[in-house]
């Protein structure tokens, strides 16, 4: 598992959007016991807080302190640093295992193991991700996919080609469950927009190839667009695929 957002913490805690309900609930529909629940590279702690209301307790772990630091605690929540793919966790924990936005991270075998080794008996592994964000202003979402292709495009990591492609072709050996798609809907003004784009790992590694963020320059591009209003709609579609574990 890589760590790429340890530098950027603090500004992805503020900028990243907050996962839908309906995602959360969806998941939860198939989990039977709610004692205990695993959210595997946490970040922040924003998908750990939204199951915060349906279980007991929550083990909420991540490969950066940095990321941890800036987590909202909450007395369910235990938050501590460590990797996916090898933990201090006990067999048969988890009611529920979940991955945020970072399955594409993963060593997926290794993972597939661990996740196996301490979830319960027909515990649920759920792990989630969202693509490209979207806007029904034509001209704006034209500069933010040339943004995304050919500013930043040369400087994602491989494994970014697995929300390219939806967590579609990602491996994931589970035994599947019925998913769903989703979506995140957000109103931002330029700042938002701009703040959200900085979290990017493409942009992170284009400031230490090229000494300058390139942010800097699309925001006067996009300001130009942008016009009289003080916030726009825009969307981003989230993908899931969910599994009953099997001993």
């Amino acid at each position: 598992m890589k760590d790429l957002f340890s530098r950027q913490a603090d500004i992805y805690a503020k900028y990243r959007p907050t996962y839908p309900k309906a995602l959360i609930d969806y998941v939860l529909s198939f989990v039977k016991e709610k004692n205990f629940a695993w959210d595997c590279a946490t970040g922040n702690g924003q998908a750990a807080l939204l199951l915060a209301p349906y279980f007991n307790r929550i083990a909420a772990t991540d490969l950066s302190q940095k990321q941890i630091d800036h987590a909202i605690p909450d007395e369910r929540i235990s938050y501590s640093t460590g990797s996916a793919e090898k933990t201090v966790f006990a067999d048969n924990s988890f009611d529920l295992i979940i991955v945020a936005q970072a399955y594409h991270w993963f060593s997926f075998d290794a993972f597939f193991q661990e996740a196996t080794r301490v979830a319960r008996p027909e515990g649920i592994i759920a792990v989630w991700g969202y693509g490209l964000v979207t806007t029904r202003d034509l001209a704006l979402q034209e500069a933010i996919q040339n943004f995304y292709t050919q500013v930043v495009g040369p400087y994602w990591d491989a494994e970014r080609k697995y929300v390219d492609e939806a967590y579609r072709t990602v491996p994931f050996y589970f035994q599947e469950l019925p998913s769903k798609d989703f979506s995140m809907d957000v109103a931002w003004n330029l700042e938002d927009l701009t703040g959200f784009l900085n979290t990017w790992s493409s942009v992170q590694h284009f400031i230490t190839a090229k000494g300058y963020n390139p942010i800097d320059d699309f925001e006067q591009t996009i300001a130009r667009i942008w016009g009289e209003e003080k916030k726009k709609s825009f969307s981003f579609p989230l993908f899931l695929r969910i599994a009953r574990i099997k001993k």
